[in-house]
């Protein structure tokens, strides 16, 4: 037996021949095309899958419990038992020194907002808590907006648009026919539609094995050449809209916490997508 280049131990002519036939026929036609290293097997897809299941329920359980009064270190306390009660493990937790195992991004804060005691959800407040679970090696990754009490016309419709956003740029991925930077360029417009910018110095990535991987998935047109979509690509798509402009700033205090430069509202979703022969499928949301 052949076996396959993907790791499945299965024959390469039941596998992925007929895959690489495809990609040869792009790459002699100057298409880019994805390395072998952004394709999984299926028994890499059943653990992302596995991850997920975990990853979604965690931030269903906070979904369940997130209310006015709280801490976002409560938000930490809370994912933390989780995890620990499902062998899991948070892929934040020190990651590049990050020292929570979630991100809480509250009203102008973009994105990687560190939970602390000091910082208590209020009336009116939109948050983003941005979760990434290992399980047995592999991951999975999404953020969800949740809106504390009764928020603003003006919030509320941002949070909306933005998760709107996500999937205008869901429906560019088209396999054997779209590029990345397809979906970037549709959510862009969407974006821009509805009257809110988008911030450009963050990414979707690929993920499965570690917790970022290629591709690199602009959330705006990219002024480049970007690779085919094809099947067996597993990456997550998580723009960041702004109500103001685009522009953003870095908390120097704590090296992570990222701030809309206007002081504006932000909002994120983020989903992990898995790119199949028929099209796309979510597995963490």
């Amino acid at each position: 037996m052949n076996k396959c280049w993907c790791g499945s131990d299965l024959d390469y002519s039941v596998c992925h021949q007929e895959f690489d036939k495809k990609i040869n026929y792009y790459k002699k036609r100057g298409v880019r095309t994805p390395p072998r290293s952004m394709i999984k097997n299926q028994k890499q897809i059943e653990g992302i899958k596995a991850a997920a299941v975990v990853n979604n329920g965690l931030l269903d359980h906070i979904e369940q419990n997130i209310k006015i009064g709280m801490s976002t270190e409560d938000i930490d306390v809370m994912t933390r038992k989780y995890l620990k009660e499902h062998n899991a493990h948070s892929a934040d937790l020190n990651y590049e020194g990050y020292p929570k195992s979630i991100c809480t991004s509250i009203n102008n804060v973009v994105c990687h907002g560190i939970p602390s005691p000091n910082v208590i959800l209020k009336n009116g407040d939109i948050i983003n808590v941005d979760a990434t679970s290992e399980l047995n090696g592999y991951y999975a990754d999404a953020s969800r907006m949740f809106m504390i009490g009764n928020v603003s016309k003006e919030a509320e419709r941002l949070v909306k648009v933005t998760k709107e956003a996500m999937y205008e740029g869901m429906k560019a991925i088209k396999p054997w026919k779209s590029h990345i930077g397809d979906i970037g360029a549709a959510i862009q417009r969407y974006a821009h539609i509805n009257g809110y910018s988008v911030v450009e110095e963050f990414c979707g990535h690929g993920i499965g094995m570690t917790m970022h991987e290629d591709p690199y998935v602009f959330h705006f047109k990219p002024h480049e050449d970007t690779v085919l979509i094809v099947p067996g690509m597993v990456f997550t798509i998580e723009p960041m809209l702004n109500q103001g402009k685009r522009n953003v700033h870095l908390n120097f205090n704590d090296d992570w916490t990222v701030y809309t430069d206007d002081g504006l509202l932000s909002a994120q979703w983020e989903h992990t997508f898995l790119v199949t022969e028929d099209g796309v499928e979510i597995i963490s949301k």
